[in-house]
């Protein structure tokens, strides 16, 4: 038996690149919730927990237009106002929602807002806010810690990867850490609790790893990182009550994709929307206010058949 010929066929089937879909990494993270301010001569408040944390390595992707929502952190609270930390706001992309972080605890509600990550309890044992609410599998966050007897403990706030701490005796409850990721390339953490605020005759709780703001023990809680989804750190304040902290402002929330380029110019496909960056074999798309991520489809896609051969 002679091989007459071999044939290689090329056939444009006319299929829309849109009738396909890829995998992208998706990383979608709440604003961080505001601490608590500490009331003259009463009970030191809460760090506020951070932002709910959700990164997907397996999205499925196809040629359409994304409508992200970054969501604000949570406003401090404030000596002349609502002690209680303000809950962030939720992030959003497709399918995904992290919600924000929850408020700390005050004198006046002593309780931490239950949230992404839960806020810390005030000091006179206000009690931790509950993480992962609402709940999403894997978790996207954890408790606030609680505050405990006497004008000095509060807890701190919730972290992504970490529990907020309990307040106890003259040490206020640090903020639970966050989790670190490398979807940019570079391993970042994010969503970390904020810690508790003290009086000055005790020690301030410190924000948890990932942008969440230390507490205070005589002044203002420091503020939640911007884009980290970190929670603020609760106020402080004297002994004397001649100064007293608000409660530090939540970070706010982020959203980030990344694809792998090569599989978008096989199927034609652009990406518009974020600041766009590249990492090795990978697109990135970073998110830090509110936006459209679209994806636009190229011309008809091409499959090729392979060689048939013919026999005599």
């Amino acid at each position: 038996m002679k091989k007459l010929a071999t044939l290689l066929l090329v056939f444009g089937l006319g299929f829309p690149s849109s009738a396909f879909a890829t995998t992208l990494e998706a990383l979608v993270v709440g604003g961080g919730g505001g601490g608590a301010a500490t009331a003259a001569g009463n009970a030191a408040g809460g760090g506020g927990g951070a932002g709910g944390y959700q990164y997907d390595a397996t999205f499925t992707g196809t040629a359409q237009a994304y409508t992200v929502t970054i969501g604000a952190g949570g406003a401090g609270g404030t000596t002349g106002g609502t002690n209680h930390g303000t809950t962030g706001a939720t992030t959003t992309f497709a399918t995904i929602s992290s919600n924000g972080g929850g408020g700390g605890g005050s004198e006046n509600n002593k309780t931490g807002d239950s949230a992404g990550s839960g806020g810390g309890g005030s000091a006179q044992t206000g009690s931790g806010g509950s993480g992962n609410v609402p709940a999403t599998t894997p978790s996207q966050g954890n408790n606030g810690g609680n505050g405990a007897a006497g004008d000095i403990p509060s807890g701190g706030g919730g972290g992504s990867s970490a529990v907020g701490a309990n307040g106890s005796g003259s040490q206020s409850g640090a903020g639970g850490n966050g989790t670190a990721n490398s979807i940019t390339g570079t391993s970042v953490t994010r969503a970390g609790g904020g810690g508790g605020g003290a009086r000055s005759d005790g020690t301030a709780g410190s924000g948890g790893t990932g942008g969440g703001g230390a507490g205070s023990n005589t002044t203002n809680g420091t503020n939640g990182t911007a884009n980290t989804g970190g929670g603020g750190g609760g106020g402080g304040r004297e002994t004397d009550s001649s100064t007293v902290g608000n409660g530090g402002t939540g970070g706010s929330g982020v959203m980030i994709v990344s694809f792998v380029t090569s599989v978008f110019s096989a199927l034609g496909w652009t990406a518009t929307g974020g600041t766009i960056t590249t990492n090795g074999l990978n697109t990135v798309h970073t998110f830090n206010s509110s936006g459209t991520f679209t994806i636009s489809e190229g011309a008809t896609s091409v499959i090729q058949v392979p060689e048939i051969m013919i026999f005599e």
